[in-house]
């Protein structure tokens, strides 16, 4: 069998990436791009799009609100007159803040929905017609708070759960189409507008790690890593799968020390 992970293992593919100005989108973006993909990020800030692209090799950036379809399938477009067919897409256009449910307004719940959830469906709908099929791999960014309930993220819950659903729903339809539709769900990376809201001070930092089983962050890189092997023919076989890059986030509360003395 041949390696996919040879030099250049991307080498001729063509991959869109959705919420890529920065963060864990943006290093998918550049490790792509460093192992041979043509890439095309957009964001919903034009200045903070284009700066973003300089960062990824040979790649381009436009400016498209994922809870807009036509500015979406506009840049799909768009990345198919310049570099042809589309081989890979990364969905990860999201948004957050902390808030109670009684301290959230509707349209702030709302928000967050669209963003996440309504922004993952235009992104994967738009694409179908400009992918190159049979051999597509779709992807979402989703997160642990789809299935782990949390206080003050009621919004992110709910719409991180609706992403995990539509990934299996899109797998089992596209399949037939030879197209792949799978989702990374990271726990807690560092250097992200995520963990600056989540964690912002160097106390909550450190309980965030102490929960993680790996008792600490995970890096863009991870996310990367997971991304690149689902673009790849390694991954051929697997579809409607939410891989979890998270340090054991999803195994809950892990902040005792189980080794104790055999440490």
């Amino acid at each position: 069998m041949d390696n996919a992970f040879k030099d250049q293992p991307l080498k001729g593919k063509v991959a869109f990436i959705a919420g890529a100005s920065s963060g864990i989108n943006l290093g998918i973006a550049q490790h792509f791009a460093t192992n041979g993909a043509k890439v095309a990020i957009i964001s919903r800030s034009h200045e903070k799009i284009i700066a973003a692209a300089e960062t990824v090799e040979g790649g381009i950036g436009m400016a498209a609100d994922v809870r807009d379809y036509e500015s979406v399938d506009k840049a799909l477009a768009t990345t198919v007159e310049q570099f042809g067919k589309v081989d890979i897409v990364v969905s990860g256009a999201a948004g957050n803040f902390v808030a109670p449910a009684l301290g959230m307004s509707s349209n702030g719940f709302k928000t967050v929905v669209d963003i996440d959830l309504i922004g993952t469906f235009n992104v994967l709908r738009a694409s179908f017609q400009y992918l190159n099929r049979p051999g597509a791999s779709l992807m979402s960014i989703t997160a642990p708070q789809a299935h782990n309930p949390s206080m003050f993220q009621a919004h992110v819950c709910a719409a991180k759960a609706g992403i995990n659903m539509l990934t299996q729903c899109l797998a089992m339809e596209w399949g037939p189409a030879g197209v792949r539709v799978n989702a990374i769900s990271p726990g807690p990376i560092a250097d992200t507008e995520g963990m600056a809201r989540l964690a912002p001070t160097p106390e909550m930092e450190a309980a965030v790690k102490a929960s993680v089983a790996m008792r600490g962050y995970g890096e863009k890189r991870d996310v990367a890593d997971v991304a690149m092997y689902l673009a790849t023919e390694n991954a051929r076989y697997i579809t409607g799968t939410i891989i979890d890059c998270d340090g054991g986030t999803k195994l809950g509360n892990a902040s005792g020390d189980a080794l104790g003395e055999f440490a």
